[in-house]
């Protein structure tokens, strides 16, 4: 018998939900077979069966939270299709009634060692999902796992909330001391206690009028959590400008028909903007870097994140090397990840690495918006709706001009507003003159 377990998936990606069984008991698969549909914290991936045979067992079901390691089936490799148990003679059946009731006996006392086992599991399960509730750092998580303690039941001494390692080790010495005094009260005193804190956890989930229920997707739970995360571990703050688009509009209107022809993709807003991040980011290469511990990481490579939004959430896969690209090459490299993006086809490696980002907010008609740094990065452009305002030329005369409010979020830690705010100017010259832009590639 071959146990199946959940594969290794990338260096930050630990666990994941079974979206979708592709396989059921009695299915003969081959070696490299996709079996199950794995929802990760980024993409969808398939599990493939790790030997040939039948499978004899799905120890999971989908919904399920699994992590890496997991035993999820079983595959028997002498097996047939369809189940051994009814290619068995009647011959054989009479000639062994003792196995038969032996086996019976056996399956029963199975079946109550599963239910006790499955009525453990779902009394660790509950407790876990209160802890995954609780904002605390890996460490933190870690030591309360080795200790065995509810991360829900931990008092934080960080003002902002944050359970650290010693508020993990303080509530083990607690315990501890209790523990040594006498066991004054038994598990049966305490479960009233728990069914109480219960009933007034309901009742404050209840509602007089109809609601509807929905399980967050892994996906949408880790958007959540790094949302969180980046407010509470960064000292973001956010800048603007405003960008004259007329120059880049009329250049659009006159080069979009030619340039479409030659490079067989329509030449968008996007490709500007990408090459004057790039630009803009090396001349100000602190906001291409990132913070690893007390070492400020500046990276030599120019891989542009691209928000973009999908059904299930957003996801922000990855244009590589932009600095070496074209007006046209970043223009098919956005379009086909876009594409993977809406139809589930995206990879891990579309999706790691990035160290810049660009989200447009306004192509569903946003004005002005402050962007959520995507961690561990450091800044990321926000690009919004294009309106016709009121502009005063040099001349003091006014015009009704195509303008964008453009924002700059960015980590004040090893960013100062100065460079931030002169980043965001150095863009707003460049989208202005993009003959220039053009020129320099």
């Amino acid at each position: 018998m071959k146990e199946i377990k959940v594969p290794e998936l990338a260096e930050s990606i630990t666990e994941g939900t079974i979206s979708e069984w592709l396989v059921k008991k009695g299915d003969q698969v081959e070696k490299g077979d996709p079996i199950l549909e794995l929802e990760t914290d980024k993409v969808n991936v398939e599990v493939n069966a790790d030997a040939s045979g039948v499978i004899a067992e799905l120890l999971r079901e989908a919904g399920d939270d699994v992590e890496v390691g997991d035993v999820i089936a079983k595959v028997d490799e002498n097996g047939e299709a369809g189940g051994s148990d009814e290619g068995t003679s009647s011959d054989e059946e009479e000639s062994e009634p003792k196995e038969k009731e032996e086996k019976s006996n056996k399956e029963e006392e199975s079946q109550k060692k599963e239910e006790q086992q499955q009525s453990s599991e779902e009394k660790k399960e509950s407790s876990s999902k209160d802890s995954k509730d609780v904002i605390a750092t890996p460490a933190a998580r870690k030591r309360a796992r080795e200790l065995g303690i509810d991360l829900s039941e931990i008092s934080a001494r960080d003002p902002l909330g944050r359970i650290r390692p010693e508020d993990v080790d303080a509530a083990a010495k607690g315990e501890s001391k209790q523990q040594s005094k006498g066991s004054s009260k038994s598990a049966s005193e305490d479960q009233p206690k728990k069914q109480e804190k219960k009933k007034e956890e309901t009742k404050k989930t209840e509602f007089d009028k109809p609601v509807e229920r929905v399980k967050m997707s892994r996906r949408r739970q880790t958007i959540a959590k790094r949302l969180v995360e980046a407010q509470q571990e960064s000292a973001m703050l956010t800048t603007f400008n405003e960008v004259d688009m007329t120059n880049v509009m009329k250049l659009r209107s006159e080069r979009k028909e030619s340039f479409l022809k030659k490079h067989d993709i329509k030449l968008g807003f996007m490709s500007f903007f990408t090459k004057a991040a790039v630009g803009a980011l090396k001349e100000f290469p602190l906001l291409n870097a990132e913070i690893q511990g007390n070492e400020i990481i500046k990276k030599q490579f120019y891989d542009i994140g691209m928000a973009v939004s999908t059904d299930e959430g957003l996801v922000v896969p990855v244009v590589r090397d932009a600095d070496r690209l074209d007006f046209a090459g970043i223009e098919k490299g956005i379009a086909d990840l876009a594409t993977k993006a809406r139809n589930k086809e995206l990879g891990l490696d579309d999706l790691q690495g990035g160290s810049f980002t660009i989200t447009n907010g306004g192509i569903f008609g946003s004005m002005l918006s402050t962007p959520i740094l995507n961690a561990p990065q450091v800044g990321i452009l926000g690009l919004h709706n294009i309106e016709k305002r009121a502009k005063v030329m040099p001349d003091d005369s006014i015009e009704a001009r195509p303008m964008m409010y453009i924002a700059l979020s960015y980590d004040h830690r090893i960013v100062d507003g100065k460079d931030a705010v002169q980043f965001l100017r150095r863009i707003k010259e460049m989208i202005e003159d993009p003959f220039d832009l053009l020129l320099e590639g």
